[in-house]
This record gives C-alpha cells, structure tokens and sequence, in this order.
C-alpha cells in the first residue's frame, strides 16, 4: 500500500495557485465540476473519447480540461499519473472512480493525491471488514450468515465492492441460495463463497442520508472528538426490483433485480435525524480508531428504518454517492448549514479552498 507520507511529498511539489479538482466524467462528476466552477476552482475530466461530446454539453458543467482516455486502463500508467501531477490535480474518488480504476489499484498503484483518506477503500471495499468497523461503532445491523447452510429466513446476498447492486439476489433457503449463485458461477461473475455476504434480509424504509465531515470545521456535535458534520441530503434508491409490480400477478424473471438506475429525494421526519447523527458520529469515531484519520469529507450510511428495530447501518460508502446528484442547487437540509446552494461537489471543492487559505491542503489528502 502506497504511505500516505509518500503521497504528501507529491502534494508538496504542487503549486498551490493552480490546484485543480479532477475526476473520470461518470457518477457525480457533472455536480463536481459544477461546483468546482461556482468556487472558482478549475477542473479536469478524464473522459473516454466517444463520451466527450456528451460531458461538453453541458456548460455549466464542463470541466475546465478535458484529458482523453481510449480505456480507464490508461488511468494507471506512469505517463497519465505524471500528467495529472503536472497540472496539480487533486482527485476526488467517486464510485465509477473505484469501480473503473480499481480499489486495490488506487492503494497500491495511483500515486496521484486523491481527497479523502485512501485508506477507506479498503474498509469499504471488503464488507468483512466493513462489518467490522460497523461493529466497532456499535450501530444496528444485519445479521450476517457465514454459511449458506443457517439460512433460515429471507436473505440478501451481495457483491463486494461499488457494484450498484449488480448481481445481488434473494434467497429464502440453501437451495434457492446455490440456484442463484450457481447461475453466476457460471456467468463469471463469482468465483466462489468468498466473493459474497449473506445479509438477513431486512424489511422496512431505506434512507441513505450524505454526511460531509469537514477536518478543518469547528466542532458542531457532542461526542465528534473535532471537526464539522453536516447532513447535506437524503436519498433513495430506485432499482429495478422497484419495479416489480409492474409484472403482476405473473413475477417476470428480469425484474427481480437489485441494480440501482436512480434516487429518489427523501426527507425523514424531524424526531430521526437524532438517531441518523447519532449512529453518524459512533461510524466517524470509529473510523478514526480503524485507519486514522479516518472519514475525510464525503460519505453515505446506508440504512433501513424497521418499526420496532429503529436504524438498522448496513452498509457506509466512505466517498461521494451517487445520490448527491439529486442536490446540485443544495437540499433540504444544506440550507440549514449555508447561505447559498451547496452541493455535496460544491462542499468539497468549498474544503478545497478552504484548505488552500489555511495552508491545509494536506489535512485533506492520501
């Protein structure tokens, strides 16, 4: 795994005058170079080439430098990490980041300074350990079966790593379990038991609220050891299983899907947003005990609200989601923290300055 010390050497060397906010143009790129651009900050798009027409269509939304890629496999070579070092580019990792570039590439082969602690991409990444860290917070959260065989009730089954809910599937029992797992044997998608967690199937509400922790902000909240949290928005998923009753009475095959394709905008009711923070500061606290300094800027605590069980965190996405994306003028809840619209690509290019006039951009960086 590439030291953090080694990335701050190269974030030295950096002009500072002319630091630049970078991502690949997928996921939640058009808000953060939109809020790049309101913060006066110049941003740079790695585009692949077919896509670069559709990313200038939008010109409040362009990204100040385009740099073409024919594959996101290029992302990784010696000569496109010297180029976006050249132009002092600060990356901000979002899920197709992840996905494209890979989680253990980023650890061990990017050497470009990305904003956010790195080290997040591999508590995330696995949800063996995620377990973990969700354990460590002491936050509610769904019974995980180790074997197939203790199935005993309606499970999820999930994918690791940023999949979009690609591949995940229902089952009731072992049988049904290996039916469907068996099925993705076969389509290359697992290899084997490893590449997959058994979650009790949970029913109830789901709310994905987006957390920004700022390490430079004043304390806001009991309990937070320092910095600032502020809940910048809530969504919902919309996957194709959403979809299903669509096929009723007869359940057709291709709707029981779990890919994400949208959000929704939600708002919770007033009395949970103590327990949503409450669980918030126990997963920040815990991070900063697991891999320090733990949670920087941008995350999601994904949850399911059960009538007697309260919250149940089954998952956190330690980056930006997708979600955001409903918010590029700011939420209902942004308001209550700033005087004009601030998206969650605005809130970080906002540190971003910040950080440039307190000369701490390094707080912000592996």
């Amino acid at each position: 795994m590439i030291d953090r010390s080694e990335i701050l050497g190269i974030l030295s060397g950096y002009n500072e005058s002319d630091i630049k906010i970078g991502t690949i143009c997928s996921h939640s790129s058009l808000q953060i170079f939109h809020g790049a651009r309101r913060e006066g900050i110049p941003s740079v798009g790695i585009v692949l080439r077919e896509n670069k027409p559709y990313y200038e269509s939008f010109p409040k939304a362009t990204p100040d430098i385009f740099m073409e890629v024919e594959s996101y496999k290029e992302i990784l070579t010696d000569h496109f990490q010297k180029r976006l070092i050249s132009e002092n580019v600060v990356i901000v990792p979002h899920g197709s980041f992840v996905e494209y570039v890979g989680s253990d590439n980023i650890l061990e082969r990017f050497r470009v300074p990305l904003i956010g602690n790195r080290l997040t991409l591999y508590w995330e990444g696995d949800r063996r350990r995620q377990r973990e860290w969700l354990e460590e917070a002491r936050v509610n959260t769904p019974k995980i079966y180790r074997n197939p065989s203790e199935i005993d009730k309606p499970v999820i089954v999930k994918l690791h790593g940023a999949k979009g809910g690609k591949g995940y599937f229902k089952a009731s029992n072992k049988e049904e379990f290996y039916t469907r797992f068996n099925e993705l044997k076969v389509k290359n998608v697992v290899d084997g038991l490893d590449d997959l967690v058994i979650e009790e199937f949970i029913a109830g509400v789901r709310y994905y609220p987006h957390f920004f922790y700022s390490v430079l902000g004043e304390k806001n909240l009991p309990r937070l050891e320092e910095g600032r949290l502020e809940l910048l928005g809530i969504d919902r998923r919309l996957e194709v299983i959403d979809e299903i009753h669509r096929g009723l009475p007869l359940i057709i095959e291709d709707y029981l899907d779990y890919t994400v394709t949208g959000n929704i905008p939600v708002v919770v009711r007033e009395k949970y947003l103590v327990s949503l923070l409450e669980d918030t500061i126990r997963i920040v606290s815990a991070a900063r005990k697991l891999f320090y300094p733990g949670l920087i800027g941008p995350f999601c605590i994904e949850t399911i609200y059960h009538p007697v069980r309260g919250f149940i965190v089954f998952e956190v996405s330690a980056r930006i989601v997708a979600g955001t994306n409903l918010y590029p003028n700011g939420s209902p809840y942004s308001v209550y923290y700033h005087d004009e619209p601030m998206s969650m690509g605005r809130r970080i290019a906002r540190e971003v300055k910040n950080a440039l006039r307190m000369n701490s951009l390094d707080k912000l960086v592996y």
